[in-house]
């Protein structure tokens, strides 16, 4: 009796070992191997064509340096995404579309798992039509060579693929961000070009007397991801900062700005250079909508040489990024998720009043003598470009799952406040927004900034329904919500 309980005892144990064996081998399948790949496609447009970044478009005369689509393929045996950061002021959402269904039949990676944005450089020719919110059925001819090299960079990083770990962190670098929105005392500083009377100045004169606070809050933080192969080779470098652009380029000339300058110089602390595959350093924009560099407050800052400035904050940003670097927990293997839905929203229209402002602007004789507004002419026109715009348009959003990060994707220059709302919302232990992903649509203000008046909220600057904002934040909310709770082996590639 004792010899057969002996045999029964070391055959339950032996079935115990294999069964433990069996799904240890089960859970290691479901979890897969990540991988990672990157690469960059030049898209720097011929000289001659227009630069968009200030108010009256000028010719490209010169390029200072190249523009890219920077491009990351991630891939955890389930799931695969795309994230390509493009050096543009802003990119159609047909454009990207048109990238999409390239690289989606080259790839089979689901278009809903591409996020493509564009970085908002000033300085970048124009891959924009005539209207934000009319979408074009015929593309030119810059657009569709933008939107090939867009697909050929996901198709690059995807033949580059190999076991990969990830990380990610944040640090701070406040001193390159403020609010450029002020509430200022002086209704001289704020008439608009609707003949009305705001209650805030974007841009105000610097040290002015009648300054009296900014209108929102900025976002400090500097977002980042990190991968590497197995053996710590550096494979790529997305961080995300809510800085607007910085400028300071010469008249004529191409460039991608500090996200350019950051590209390469993280690439230098990381000790990622001459290497094959080539790292590729990204810099997305935040939200920045509201925010720029100068500090109102000051009278006189420094004089800084043509794109000196720019390296200033790349070189700034890149080095709080090193150091936060040494701090992060790389993981050999992380879930992957995405969602996306389409949000349908009201354009807004001139009313009769504005309507009836622009006839007298137009019809009346320009005379040096009479006082009006600087922007009236330009705005005239933006109005009259909305007569053929639709009542309703369908907005993209999109949310990317990186393990315990959440990536929102908003296709319009946001506002900081919402870009901390969401983060501060998200299910996820961490979150971070890029934005004119996916489309441009122009400017996000929230409805309280609304109320206040000033340029991101003229008509022809914002088109959609005021309170947009708080309806993109409820919608991606619900996107983050899902990722969260769905299980890995459920996604596709």
């Amino acid at each position: 009796m004792l010899k057969y309980c002996l045999k029964l005892n070391a055959f339950i144990l032996l079935l115990t070992l294999f069964w433990l064996t069996t799904t240890a081998g089960f859970a290691a399948d479901k979890k897969g191997v990540l991988k990672a790949g990157a690469a960059t496609s030049n898209i720097t447009p011929p000289l001659g064509q227009l630069i968009v970044g200030g108010w009256k478009p000028i010719p490209a005369t010169q390029v200072h340096d190249e523009l890219h689509a920077r491009s990351i393929v991630l891939d955890d045996g389930q799931t695969r995404l795309a994230i390509v950061l493009c050096d543009n002021v802003g990119i159609p959402e047909s454009v990207f579309d048109l990238a999409k269904e390239q690289a989606h039949k080259a790839t089979g990676i689901p278009k809903s798992h591409m996020l493509l944005a564009s970085t908002h450089t000033h300085s970048a020719t124009t891959a924009r039509g005539p209207s934000k919110v009319i979408r074009e059925t015929e593309l030119t001819e810059y657009q569709k060579f933008l939107a090939n090299r867009i697909s050929d960079s996901i198709r690059r990083a995807l033949f580059q693929l190999e076991p990969a770990r990830i990380g990610w962190g944040k640090v701070d670098e406040p001193s390159e961000v403020h609010n450029r929105r002020w509430f200022v005392n002086d209704t001289s500083l704020l008439t608009n070009p609707f003949g009305g009377i705001d209650r805030v100045r974007m841009n105000p004169p610097r040290a002015h007397k009648a300054l009296d606070r900014p209108a929102g809050p900025t976002d400090p933080e500097i977002s980042f991801i990190s991968i590497q192969s197995l053996d710590q080779r550096p494979i790529a470098l997305l961080a995300n900062y809510s800085l607007h652009y910085v400028g300071g380029v010469r008249s004529g000339e191409i460039s991608a700005d500090y996200f350019g300058y950051f590209a390469r110089i993280i690439t230098g602390k990381l000790n990622a250079e001459n290497q094959y595959p080539p790292f590729v350093g990204i810099l997305s924009n935040g939200t920045s909508g509201d925010v720029n560099n100068i500090n109102f407050t000051e009278k006189n800052g420094r004089r800084y040489k043509q794109y000196e400035k720019m390296q200033e904050v790349a070189e700034k940003v890149a080095s709080r990024v090193q150091e936060a670097h040494q701090k992060i927990t790389f993981h050999d293997w992380v879930p992957l998720g995405a969602a996306t839905t389409s949000l349908p929203l009201k354009l807004r229209k001139p009313t009769p009043e504005m309507l009836e402002h622009f006839a007298k602007v137009t019809s009346a004789p320009k005379d040096k003598s009479q006082t009006r507004h600087s922007r009236e002419e330009i705005y005239a026109e933006r109005i009259a470009g909305l007569k053929d715009a639709p009542d309703e348009i369908q907005i993209p959003l999109q949310a990317l799952r990186i393990g315990d990060l959440g990536i929102a994707a908003i296709p319009f220059e946001t506002f900081t406040e919402t870009g901390l709302e969401l983060k501060d919302r998200s299910p996820f232990a961490e979150t971070f927004t890029i934005e004119l992903a996916n489309g441009s649509f122009g400017y996000l203000p929230t409805p309280e900034q609304h109320r206040w008046g000033g340029y991101e909220t003229w008509l022809g600057t914002n088109f959609v329904e005021k309170d947009s904002s708080t309806k993109i934040v409820s919608t991606l909310l619900d996107l983050f919500q899902s990722l969260k709770n769905e299980q890995p082996s459920t996604q596709t590639k």
